[in-house]
């Protein structure tokens, strides 16, 4: 008879009861009591020059105030491609430079309606004349007809008739416009000239009913042709 054995002892004797495969003991066996498991790190160890070679600093973006003049200038020059092109398109074929004429038909036709004083009209005017502006305005003391002009040489003219005064109308249109002499225009009435604003000069014609100036920066020949001109 063999001497009982303790609980937490292992028997030796591995055979396995009848019809059972033999069993083998695992790898990852419980070790005895009181002895340690082995446990495997699986961290790596530092190396052994860590702390040695610091890492570089991460590089930094260009700052945009360090680009060179030469891409400031390629830049620049991106932008100005397209505007460049949008004015060659405008002036070349939508008549950008052209100005805006007006028809001064509506303006001469109310001023005759008026009948403050009898009205004149250029006739025989080129097609380089174009009208700029017309206007017909009633004031107290009369009515005044102001048609604007850009002439062949791309001057500024201007037709006024009223029956304003001459004492108040002139010195409004003209500022210190003083008369210089007679005009000497054919036709037979008594047109002066005068001096004007700034860099202007007039023609004045002075009659009981109306006075008649044309006036503007324009050349005393294209003043001459505007003034014949009148019907």
């Amino acid at each position: 008879m063999e001497p009982a054995q303790p609980v937490d002892r292992v028997p030796t004797d591995a055979t396995p009861p009848d019809g059972q495969p033999p069993v083998r003991p695992t790898a990852g066996a419980t070790p005895p009591a009181g002895e340690p498991a082995l446990v495997e790190s699986s961290a790596p160890a530092p190396p052994a020059d860590a702390g040695e070679h610091p890492a570089p600093p991460a590089r930094k973006e260009k700052a945009r105030s360090e680009r060179s003049p030469k891409d400031m200038a390629l830049s620049l020059l991106v932008l100005l491609v397209p505007i460049a092109l949008l004015l060659a398109f405008y002036r070349g074929f939508l008549g950008g430079d052209a100005p805006v004429t007006v028809d001064p038909a509506p303006a001469f036709e109310q001023a005759r309606s008026a009948n403050a004083f009898p009205v004149a009209e250029p006739q025989g005017l080129g097609s380089d004349w174009r009208t700029v502006s017309a206007r017909y305005q009633a004031e107290s003391g009369g009515g005044t007809l102001r048609i604007g002009y850009l002439t062949p040489e791309g001057r500024g003219a201007q037709l006024v008739e009223s029956n304003v005064p001459a004492e108040k109308l002139l010195p409004a249109e003209l500022s210190e416009g003083q008369p210089q002499g007679p005009a000497d225009l054919p036709g037979g009435a008594s047109w002066q000239r005068y001096t004007a604003r700034g860099n202007e000069q007039a023609l004045v014609l002075l009659e009981s009913n109306r006075t008649v100036l044309v006036v503007g920066d324009a050349g005393e020949a294209e003043l001459r042709e505007l003034a014949t001109a009148l019907r």
